[in-house]
C-alpha cells in the first residue's frame, strides 16, 4: 500500500501547475493534502475530483483561504471523523481520520506557533490533545499519522539549526512535544529507515532557499509502533515542485 502526503499551500494554485500530473504518477492508495486553502461553501464540490478515488475534505470555518485538509483514498473507509475528540480544531479544517479494517489513518495540517511565538500555547494545548486522540484510536487498531506537523524535530532534520533556535518549528518545547509523541508507542518512519540522510521537506520562498537546499523536514509519516515492521520504504519527493513543500511517501504492507 502507497500512502501520499503532501501540503500543497493552496489547491486552486497548485492545479495550475503539474500538481494532476504528479497525483497520477504517484498513484497512491490514499492521498492526503494539507493547506487546501479551500475558502468556498462546504457544501460545494471540492475543485479536484480524481476518479477512482473516495474524497473527504474539510475547511476553515474562521477565515477563508486558511488551513484546510482533504483525503483521497481508493477504499472506502469504515468511518469518516473530523477534527480531534469531540471535532476539536475541526473550526480551523485541521485533522481527518479514516478508519479502515485493520488501522485508522489520521492527515493533520498541525498549527504553526506563530510569528514571535504568540500562538505556542495554542500548539502546546494541539499537542496535548493530539496524543489523547491517538493513544485512544492507537488503543483499538495501529494507525497512521501523516501531515504537515510543523516540527524539525532534530538538528539533522533542518539545514540551520543554530540560527534557528527558538523559531516556530524548532523550539525546545515544540521539539519535546515530538519526542513524547514517539515515547508514547509511535515511530517516525523515515528516520527509523534512514537515521543518518538528510533530506528536507520544505523551503522558505525567501533567498532561493530551494535552489540551495537549504530547507526542513517537517512532513512526516508516523507509524503506531507494531506497524513499524510492515514499513517496506519512506521516502521524500524533493524533485516534486508546486508549493513550499513536497510529498513524502509511506510503502507499507497493509
Amino acid at each position: 500500500m502507497k500512502l501520499v502526503s503532501f501540503n500543497v499551500n493552496g489547491i486552486r494554485a497548485i492545479l495550475q501547475k503539474d500538481f494532476i500530473r504528479d497525483f497520477n504518477n504517484l498513484d497512491a492508495d490514499i492521498f492526503f493534502i494539507g493547506e487546501s486553502k479551500f475558502s468556498e461553501d462546504i457544501h460545494l464540490d471540492f475543485p479536484f475530483a480524481p476518479e477512482n478515488y473516495f474524497t473527504y475534505w474539510t475547511v476553515s470555518k474562521l477565515k477563508k483561504g486558511y488551513s484546510g485538509v482533504t483525503v483521497f483514498s481508493k477504499k472506502e473507509p469504515l468511518s469518516i471523523h473530523y477534527g480531534l475528540k469531540d471535532e476539536k480544531y475541526d473550526e480551523e479544517g485541521r485533522i481527518i481520520t479514516l478508519e479502515f479494517d485493520n488501522f485508522y489513518f489520521v492527515g493533520a495540517y498541525v498549527p504553526n506557533a506563530g510569528d514571535g511565538l504568540k500562538r505556542l500555547d495554542f500548539r502546546m494545548q494541539y499537542e496535548d490533545d493530539l496524543l489523547d486522540y491517538l493513544k485512544e484510536l492507537d488503543s483499538k487498531k495501529p494507525l497512521i499519522y501523516t501531515g504537515d506537523l510543523n516540527v524539525a524535530h532534530k538538528e539533522i532534520d533542518l539545514k540551520n539549526p543554530e540560527t534557528n533556535r527558538h523559531n516556530p518549528g524548532f523550539t525546545d518545547e515544540e521539539r519535546n512535544k515530538f519526542s513524547r509523541l514517539l515515547a508514547n508507542g509511535f515511530k517516525d518512519t523515515f528516520r527509523e529507515l534512514y537515521p543518518e540522510e538528510v533530506k528536507y521537506s520544505w523551503w522558505s520562498y525567501r533567498m532561493n532557499a530551494r535552489a540551495k537546499d537549504v530547507g526542513w523536514r517537517i512532513d512526516y509519516f508516523i507509524v503506531s509502533d507494531r506497524l513499524m515492521e510492515k514499513v517496506k520504504d519512506a521516502k521524500i519527493h524533493n524533485d516534486i515542485y508546486g508549493s513550499d513543500h513536497c510529498p513524502v511517501e509511506l510503502d507499507i504492507d497493509l
